[in-house]
């Protein structure tokens, strides 16, 4: 008789009744005893990385040249510098910001132009690369602790999708460094909260640890044990007070109103309560820039709950004491067109997909505010100074995060890889 003959169909409803049967889609709870086994120093990084899905116009946020300009230009408090109209308040926090004109990529395909930024390769089909999240969970995230290493949250989508949110694969790095997806940052981890009491919700655990314990003692596994030791460790996190880091609404509503009503704000302070917890690195994903019928309207409005709540992220990390340690980065797959025909659906100034010249910025962690690397022309269409590839890019992220891009994984067949290539150097001048 096999282990599972043991338990009656009565057993089964009941684990299925209480939840304990369910797995996680995210895919890190199922692994996360072999990363429990690992022994790893304290982290002293974390990075909250503000993904901005489609395509941001660098002619109306950050670089704004005299060419064509649609908007106004307003000082930042680096003399020089100017931003869009739409964005006040970074304006003035020009001093903590470091920006990357350069951004050169020659990608402006979505799904493909993404995977470049987040894993510093184009998509090939035939080997999978890991996204920087992915890299930080495993070389920043604690063995021991009871939250993810990697939180992906859903801050929203304001105007025209571009396609499937991306989500990051580990590859070789094991699906225990999968990000874990927060759908609302309303609701935090909803797939850990037990549809019925907590003691009712421990009695079927305790089944299920009882069966598999008798499943390992027949034929031992190491998936089950995996598995086992997952459950526990489950159950553990449920119990923890470490989960009310996902609870925004502990928070005292004057940080509440500063973060904003929306679910971008929430997503951020969401971002600010997980970084303080100890969570490594969290994505924020904002969907819907993809602005073929052009940017200034679009971004006018998005400006009004962005602007705010990016600069009180920052504030809010600095009062906490968490600015010199947290890097916070400003990113996208790639910018918008520089100019076009007068007239039409994607024939207006940033209205196109644009990869050869567009902005990025990096805040904290050591990135020296005050700083603008590269130059573009007149009509923001080319890099005249200081080209910036995907993988310097990345690379100047790890060197912020204190993260050797350049280690060694071995893969399941045997191949040794590193995260970047031989190529990819750090921005240095950011530093």
């Amino acid at each position: 008789m096999n282990s599972f003959e043991l338990l009656n169909r009565r057993d089964l409803l009941k684990l299925s009744a209480v939840g304990v049967m369910a797995g996680s889609s995210s895919g890190w709870l199922l692994p996360r005893v072999a990363y429990a086994q690992e022994r790893r120093s304290e982290r002293s990084k974390a990075c909250i990385m503000l993904h901005m899905q489609g395509g941001v116009s660098q002619h109306h946020t950050f670089t704004v040249p005299e060419y064509r300009a649609q908007n106004s230009q307003i000082q930042t408090a680096l003399p020089g510098v100017l931003f869009c109209e739409y964005f006040p308040r970074l304006a003035a926090r020009m001093g903590d910001i470091c920006l990357i004109r350069g951004m050169s990529t020659g990608n402006s395909v979505h799904e493909r132009a993404r995977v470049l930024m987040h894993t510093g390769y184009n998509p090939n089909g035939t080997v999978a690369y890991p996204s920087i999240g992915n890299v930080a969970s495993s070389e920043l995230g604690a063995a021991g602790t009871e939250l993810p290493n990697f939180v992906n949250i859903y801050g929203g989508s304001d105007g025209l999708g571009s396609g499937p949110l991306h989500r990051s694969a580990p590859a070789y790095l094991g699906p225990r460094h999968a990000p874990v997806p927060v759908n609302d940052p309303a609701r935090g981890m909803e797939n850990l909260r037990a549809a019925v009491p907590l003691d009712q919700f421990d009695s079927g655990a305790a089944l299920l640890n009882d069966f598999e314990a008798m499943s390992q003692a027949q034929r031992p596994s190491t998936a089950a044990a995996a598995h086992q030791a997952n459950l526990r460790r489950a159950v553990q996190l449920m119990h923890s007070d470490r989960m009310r880091a996902f609870e925004i609404e502990r928070e005292p509503a004057v940080i509440r109103n500063g973060y904003g009503p929306t679910q971008f704000g929430r997503s951020l302070l969401l971002a600010r309560r997980l970084v303080e917890a100890g969570v490594p690195f969290v994505e924020i994903t904002l969907d819907g820039w993809d602005d073929h019928g052009g940017a200034v309207n679009n971004i006018r409005r998005r400006a009004q709950y962005l602007d705010p709540s990016i600069s009180f992220l920052l504030d809010d990390l600095k009062q906490r004491g968490l600015f010199d340690s947290t890097l916070v980065v400003f990113m996208s797959e790639f910018g918008r067109t520089p100019q076009l025909a007068e007239s039409g659906y994607n024939q207006t100034l940033g209205a196109g997909h644009y990869a050869n010249a567009w902005t990025t910025w990096l805040a904290g962690a050591g990135v020296r505010g005050g700083r603008v690397i590269g130059r573009v022309d007149h009509r923001g269409g080319a890099v005249t100074d200081r080209p910036v590839s995907a993988q310097d890019f990345l690379a100047t992220m790890c060197h912020a995060l204190q993260i050797d891009y350049r280690k060694e994984y071995m893969t399941r067949e045997g191949r040794p890889m590193t995260f970047l290539g031989a190529s990819a150097r750090p921005v240095q001048e950011a530093f």
